[in-house]
């Protein structure tokens, strides 16, 4: 099995992310904005409830989701980015509705498999020609966005749960991406 990579290119992320709103899906949308800017397992995205990103009486998204990880049981805040409150404003006018999964199966009142992310993620990934992308990509993603825009690596293993930096580097690709930029950017001989 091949372990899944980060999307390195910033015009694909952005392609992933917004393909499924030019075709007039914002659950889809937001679920991949979500992957991409809280760095969430897919399984904490799918369990997310209305409730948690949205104040039904303000009519208005929140500006932190508070969570406990389903895989650590470790307690969570997550500042949300100002792309996807403004992406989660937008679908609430149509979506939302208290007790509802943000990412919810309009004909069960459930919230989608994580097999139906999976096939979502993928149908876009190949329709825009981006190569092998999976729900993990997007956890990935955002850590790799992070520590090339100058994150430590030690912020992003915090935010992963990870028990060591060895293991967020590897998860990264952070060692392999270091050294080509050591290979590519070193000017001896001018």
């Amino acid at each position: 099995m091949i372990a899944a990579e980060p999307i390195r290119n910033k015009s694909f992320v952005k392609k992933l992310a917004y393909y499924y709103q030019s075709v007039g899906n914002m659950r889809n949308c937001i679920m991949i904005l979500i992957g991409v800017y809280t760095g969430l397992r897919i399984s904490d995205i799918l369990r997310l409830k209305w409730e948690q990103v949205y104040d039904f009486q303000k009519k208005k998204v929140y500006s932190h989701i508070y969570l406990v990880e389903k895989k650590t049981g470790k307690s969570k805040i997550i500042a949300l980015h100002k792309q996807l409150v403004r992406a989660l404003t937008q679908f609430s006018a149509k979506s939302a509705h208290e007790g509802g999964f943000l990412i919810e199966n309009p004909r069960t009142g459930k919230a989608i498999s994580r097999i139906q992310a999976y096939r979502i993620i993928k149908t876009a990934a190949e329709k825009l020609e981006l190569g092998r992308v999976s729900c993990h990509s997007l956890r990935k993603t955002f850590g790799y966005h992070a520590w090339k825009s100058g994150v430590s690596p030690a912020v992003i293993m915090d935010i992963y749960n990870h028990s060591s930096l060895a293991v967020t580097r590897r998860y990264l690709g952070v060692t392999q991406d270091e050294k080509n930029e050591v290979y590519l950017n070193l000017s001896i001989i001018e």
